[in-house]
């Protein structure tokens, strides 16, 4: 049952509501998932899928049933490890060997873990993880291998982390630290991802020899994540704003949430924004290189979402106070949008890029680089899907349009011009003569006696204009009034 806030809010804004009805009536998956061929630890895992990813499970459960296993899987491994690696409350000395080890764990039957603090949202996960492990040991080994290899490296990477006391304490140093930071929590995913896909058949190999691509598909989402949770983190006692940028704002960490450095917040927040919008061009040459459109629809979505959060995060003082997030509506219009093909996608991120400039302001340090890297954005889209139409320009520029038919075409103009240049006028005129016959005609003139003498055949007034039959001075009695 909706509640009343959400009914006004529904009410004041139609057009949320129209996406949102428009999503769930109209919207036709590529493939549908059928429960009613899943084992009952298969069954499970989806379960826990929808539990521990909002964003993620729905685009997860409509992909190719090639891929639709290995990778909700995959995702539940690494929400497993990350789960482990984010419980502050597990000490050191039995974290580091689960981390560095939990690629093999895999392999081990009935394995669970009741470890984590009572406040840790996914611990039923890890609690229940025997039935991801069971549906593991009967995916195809080319698959086991990539998703393997993949948590190997994510475990090393978030050990390596837990046992840096210098960021654990102060938080991020660097830049070059904060995107190998993105790196392994979500870099690392892209690259899983990337090998699944090849290996299925559903990308373009050579996605494989440019693994920049699938390294800015995941830095873009995570660092996008990393700008709009501040708030959430810093309640958390975690930091990851790099030192190196918000240093240059401000003298400590802490004052980024006082309202007197309210400036210097969201001019620390649009440089964080400026390092993302560094991806974007390798995300949209990612896309290009997806074959299935089940795929491209788990690729493209998110990355959509991501540059809307983006512009709603950029300038926007409310991501000190509390996490800002896209609406339900907005997001139903843009999963209807990047369901499609590259060039919605491309027209949506151009959408962004110009409202993110639009938003810009002299005031900010960063104001001419944002601008530049908005400009970029658009400048690549252009040279994907140009604007203008790329034969006629082709044919031109070859000498191939005969000055014949450039001659027609600007006749042709010329006589349009004309016509609505007479068009004008002749409006012009009627609305003036409307004018000063209504005027006549409320200051008492008498147009049933003009159109009788017409109708009589006199064109030309006669000495008097008053009737015979009345006198030159008007009776002392009015009988009708």
């Amino acid at each position: 049952m909706p509640k009343a806030s959400q009914i006004l809010y529904f009410l004041v804004h139609p057009n949320q509501l129209r996406a949102i009805i428009q999503w769930k009536l109209w919207h036709d998956p590529v493939h549908t998932r059928n429960p009613a061929k899943e084992s009952e630890t298969l069954k499970q895992c989806f379960h826990y899928l929808n539990l521990t990813s909002r964003s993620f499970s729905a685009v997860i459960q409509e992909l190719n049933p090639e891929l639709l296993v290995p990778v909700a899987l995959f995702y539940l491994i690494l929400r497993g490890l990350d789960t482990i690696e984010d419980d502050m409350t597990i000490p050191l000395k039995r974290k580091e060997p689960l981390l560095r080890n939990f690629q093999n764990i895999l392999e081990e039957d009935g394995w669970t873990f009741n470890e984590n603090g009572p406040n840790e949202k996914d611990r039923d996960l890890l609690v229940h993880f025997d039935c991801v492990v069971t549906e593991f040991k009967l995916v195809k080994p080319a698959y086991k291998a990539i998703i393997k290899d993949i948590t190997e490296k994510m475990g090393n990477g978030m050990a390596d982390n837990a046992n840096n006391a210098e960021l654990n304490t102060n938080g991020i140093a660097t830049v070059k630290e904060y995107e190998l930071y993105c790196h392994y929590v979500a870099g690392l995913v892209g690259d899983g991802l990337t090998q699944l896909f090849v290996e299925s058949n559903l990308a373009n190999p050579a996605l494989l020899r440019r693994p920049e691509l699938a390294e800015s598909m995941g830095q873009f989402l995570q660092k996008t994540n990393i700008i709009r949770d501040i708030r959430e983190d810093f309640d958390d006692k975690r930091r990851f704003y790099p030192k190196e940028i918000w240093s240059k704002h401000v003298d400590k960490f802490d004052d980024l949430f006082d309202p007197k450095n309210l400036d210097k917040a969201l001019n620390c927040s649009s440089e964080m924004v400026l390092n993302a919008l560094g991806n974007v061009e390798e995300c949209l040459f990612y896309m290009a290189g997806i074959k299935d459109q089940s795929v491209f629809n788990f690729v493209a979505i998110p990355q959509a979402m991501a540059i809307a959060t983006l512009e709603l995060v950029f300038r926007n003082p409310n991501i000190f106070k509390t996490v800002v997030k896209i609406t339900k509506g907005d997001a139903c219009h843009l999963m209807m949008e990047s369901s499609q093909n590259l060039r919605t996608v491309c027209d949506i991120f151009k959408r962004y890029a110009r409202r993110i400039s639009k938003k810009n302001t002299p005031k900010d340090p960063n104001f001419l680089q944002i601008s530049v890297a908005c400009g970029k954005i658009e400048q690549f889209i252009e040279s994907l899907y140009p604007t203008q139409d790329p034969k006629q320009l082709a044919l031109k520029h070859k000498g191939e349009i005969s000055a014949v038919h450039q001659k027609a075409a600007e006749d042709k103009e010329a006589k349009s011009d004309i016509f609505f240049l007479l068009l004008a006028v002749m409006g012009t005129l009627f609305l003036i003569s409307a004018l000063m016959i209504g005027a006549a005609y409320l200051a008492g003139a008498r147009f049933d006696i003009a159109f009788d003498e017409l109708k009589k055949g006199q064109f030309i007034p006669k000495g008097s204009s008053l009737p015979l039959s009345q006198s030159a001075n008007p009776s002392p009695t009015h009988g009708e009034l």
